[in-house]
């Protein structure tokens, strides 16, 4: 299979770049996954909706991709940037149960949510749990070529030992280390500092716990990742992701143990996806905040979870998506509204292949949709693509079924699952259907919005397409 060349944008250089692998044979990326202490919410699936688009893209483009994802079971504090409480301690006093029943739980709920907006589960996932013995010998190499100290029972990383600290989030050093407001740690040398492996904690009743040669302790958050993504990928790989809000400390602190470790930057490419942001200050959704939404508070509306995905596909990765519930309505009757014009194309029983007479036609479409993905991933244009074949006058019915398959492959809406849902209406519900039919033909949207509340309340859900409405039960 030919591979096709595919440019990402690299947070490292701040350009659109030509992306050349290492090997040939294998694409080797490594994703930071969630902190299993809670619930992730949908800013945070965000990102794993791009990391899962980006993984599709690659394959499609005829690489053979390994995707490498970390669970953080310890250590992770509640700030982005590397104070405030310990995240696995918060929900320990919250829920009143083990550290790692609390992984396991949220664990589970994180990959429930992925399976049910289509995104593929990495090919490795590795709890940090599991690889403290990896953790502890990088941090004695990185004491042993003299980047890390030890001090006040902790051993921590001297960011001055590591000239290009500051590279991957354009610091400036000098003036961020004199005004750094960071919480006081008198043991630190530097203010930029960080620990890489706690023996003197500042929390109590901490319950992961391990021994080392520094003393019996747990592991600094950042170290966790250098450590994985050196096990399972080597010291160097291809891509790096994460949300954007993870350039200015834990990558760049990332890049600073693995290199300090290695002597090599651990991946060319650094590629962030943007913020879900909300309200009128557009302020970044997160946890720590509160009033964050997860993916069952969709469900429970009566929505399609596969409506958010659609949502994400939108908006240019790299750049902050504004949530609204009116955003994500009219995200919601665009998916159905696609998936009315495939389960049409389906119903007529034809085959999803593109015939001669489209030839000519198809293969500009799927070069134009390529072009879109190819470059940096623009998913909001190859949607528009997507819209286009299916109105093209020059495309026969079978090929408009195929090019929506192949775009498919990248955009992970499950359209070749699609199946036209017949149910049972009760006569209740096909009079307030009627109802709303008139309201909405006479413009009143309220009584229409009030009528559709109470067929939701009913346990339906409404589609609309231009041949009318439809209900379905709630998933």
């Amino acid at each position: 299979m030919t591979i096709k060349q595919v440019r990402l944008f690299n947070t490292l250089s701040r350009k659109v770049e030509d992306f050349e692998p290492l090997d040939s044979a294998q694409v080797n990326v490594y994703c930071c996954g969630p902190t299993v202490y809670n619930t992730q919410h949908i800013g945070n699936l965000r990102c794993y909706v791009f990391e899962d688009t980006l993984i599709r893209t690659l394959r499609y483009a005829g690489y053979k991709v390994k995707h490498v994802m970390n669970i953080t079971d310890v250590g992770h504090l509640v700030g982005d940037g590397d104070e405030g409480e310990d995240k696995m301690l918060v929900a320990v006093k919250r829920e009143g149960k083990r550290s790692y029943e609390i992984a396991e739980h949220y664990s589970k709920i994180f990959f429930d949510h992925c399976a049910q907006i289509n995104i593929i589960r990495p090919d490795v996932v590795c709890k940090a749990t599991d690889h403290v013995p990896q953790m502890i010998e990088l941090a004695k190499k990185l004491e042993e070529r003299g980047y890390a100290y030890f001090t006040g029972g902790n051993l921590y990383y001297d960011v001055t030992k590591f000239p290009h600290y500051g590279d991957l989030a354009k610091l400036d050093m000098e003036n961020l280390q004199a005004g750094a407001r960071i919480e006081v740690d008198f043991n630190k040398k530097n203010a930029l500092d960080f620990v890489l492996w706690f023996t003197n904690s500042k929390f109590e009743d901490q319950e992961m716990q391990w021994d080392s040669p520094w003393g019996r302790g747990y592991p600094g958050w950042h170290i966790e990742c250098s450590a994985m993504s050196k096990h399972y990928l080597g010291d160097e790989f291809d891509i790096h992701c994460g949300g954007r809000d993870h350039i200015s400390v834990h990558h760049s602190n990332e890049i600073a143990q693995s290199f300090g470790a290695t002597g090599k930057m651990p991946a060319k490419i650094w590629s962030h996806s943007g913020w879900l942001v909300v309200g009128k200050d557009n302020e970044k959704m997160a946890k720590s905040t509160g009033g964050f939404l997860v993916l069952d508070t969709i469900i429970e509306r009566g929505s399609d979870p596969l409506a958010y995905r659609y949502f994400c596909l939108q908006a240019v990765y790299r750049r902050d998506l504004s949530w609204s519930w009116e955003g994500f309505d009219g995200a919601e009757r665009s998916l159905q509204k696609l998936k009315s014009q495939i389960l049409t194309l389906k119903a007529k029983g034809q085959k999803a292949e593109i015939d001669k007479s489209s030839e000519v036609v198809a293969h500009a479409l799927v070069a134009e949709f390529e072009e879109c993905m190819f470059n940096d991933l623009n998913t909001p244009t190859a949607l528009a693509v997507l819209y286009k074949a299916l109105s093209s006058e020059e495309l026969t019915d079978e090929s408009k079924l195929a090019i929506a398959y192949n775009f498919d492959q990248i955009f992970g809406l499950g359209m070749e699952s699609w199946q036209q849902e017949t149910i049972e209406i009760p006569q209740e519900i096909a009079k307030l259907l009627a109802l709303r039919e008139a309201a909405r033909k006479n413009k009143d949207w309220a009584e229409s919005d009030r009528i559709r509340d109470q067929i939701i309340e009913h346990g339906y859900v409404i589609e609309d397409s231009k041949d009318g409405a439809r209900v379905k039960r709630k998933s």
